[in-house]
């Protein structure tokens, strides 16, 4: 082994392992939000956490985090850190799963993926068994969200997002199109009739959804070739799609849902649509990741298999019927045979 002399070494070199161990536990505490999480990722301890980016600190001359009992936020100091340190972190992790991707073997590692509470439940949640047991070697965490998660600090490698799409830093892939429908129980039809025209709406029964932000989402339709948005009132408002669509199966009145809900419902002709013609069509179901030269082998393998299983599922068959007969989807129309459509 090489020596080298004490008296020619760098000054930085007695440094740079302890301040790199203190860059990776500042970026681990920073992504993950806690020292805790960050000690659990990195399989050590809070307490060698904690030294590491105290050190880390005592050599920038700065404080990074701002640290209560209950929380652990960067300081300004630490959010420009963290900016400059995350391209140099990326791409050295990039480069080790490059390498291992390099070698023989399945794919293996962990996946964090994200979606919207309706779609992760209805669609990715039931698929993820099937995909464990083709691949053992993937971990898989699922975190159900409404809010769009910022892929490189949230350290998802895989997100679910619906409607339209106007972040320019991911890759998305259209899987499905989305279009919302305005449904209703054939009973409540017989008693209460549709509307023909969206203006009509104020004068039925409406389901209405809360979002996370407190606002309640508005109806959207397409009329004459321009975006409408209408807000019925309504005396029950609810904060999930599928409260909403219990309810509307309840006979409590008219909901506006994506389309991959009622597919189902349609088909059986427990429920009927309406207003279809004002569907809007600039919509979809988008998988997103981030942009990188080489996937890693355990994004690609889930990215084919989700994508192949989620067509399958005919989930945009609502969409297939409206388009083709241009007028209302009843559930009789649904169960017709001869009139199935395959989705590429």
């Amino acid at each position: 082994m090489i020596q080298i002399p004490t008296d020619r070494q760098d000054p930085s070199t007695s440094s740079f392992s302890a301040s790199y161990a203190g860059v990776v536990a500042f970026m681990t505490v920073a992504t993950e939000g806690s020292f805790a999480r960050a000690a659990d990722r990195l399989g050590v301890g809070r307490s060698a956490v904690s030294r590491s980016v105290q050190k880390l600190e005592g050599q920038l001359g700065a404080r990074l985090f701002s640290r209560t009992t209950r929380s652990t936020s960067l300081t300004a100091e630490g959010e420009l850190f963290f900016e400059n340190c995350r391209p140099g972190v990326e791409r050295i992790q990039q480069a080790l799963e490059d390498m291992r991707d390099l070698r023989d073997g399945p794919p293996r590692g962990q996946l964090r993926i994200s979606a919207t509470h309706g779609f992760g439940r209805k669609v990715i949640a039931p698929l993820m068994s099937e995909f464990h047991m083709r691949y053992p070697g993937i971990g898989i965490e699922l975190q159900l969200e409404e809010r769009a998660p910022d892929l490189a600090v949230d350290r998802v490698d895989v997100a679910f997002r619906e409607g339209r799409l106007d972040d320019s830093q991911v890759i998305a892939k259209q899987i499905i199109p989305m279009q919302m429908l305005v449904c209703a129980t054939p009973d409540y039809v017989r008693r209460h009739g549709l509307p023909a025209s969206v203006d009509e709406l104020q004068a039925h029964a409406c389901i209405n959804r809360r979002l996370p932000n407190g606002r309640l989402r508005s109806w959207d339709f397409e009329i004459d070739g321009r975006a409408h948005s209408a807000m019925p009132q309504g005396d029950i408002v609810l904060n999930d799609d599928d409260l909403i669509l219990r309810a509307t199966l309840d006979g409590e009145g008219l909901a506006q849902l994506p389309g991959f809900q009622v597919c189902e419902e349609l088909r059986k002709g427990t429920l009927v649509t309406c207003l279809d013609q004002f569907a809007p069509d600039d919509r979809a179901h988008y998988l997103c990741y981030l942009s990188r030269r080489q996937l890693p082998k355990r994004i690609r393998v889930f990215i084919d298999f989700i994508t192949a299983q989620i067509r399958a599922l005919h989930l945009d068959f609502a969409t297939e019927m409206t388009r083709i007969r241009g007028n209302p989807v009843s559930g009789a129309d649904m169960q017709d045979d001869s009139l199935a459509v395959a989705v590429d």
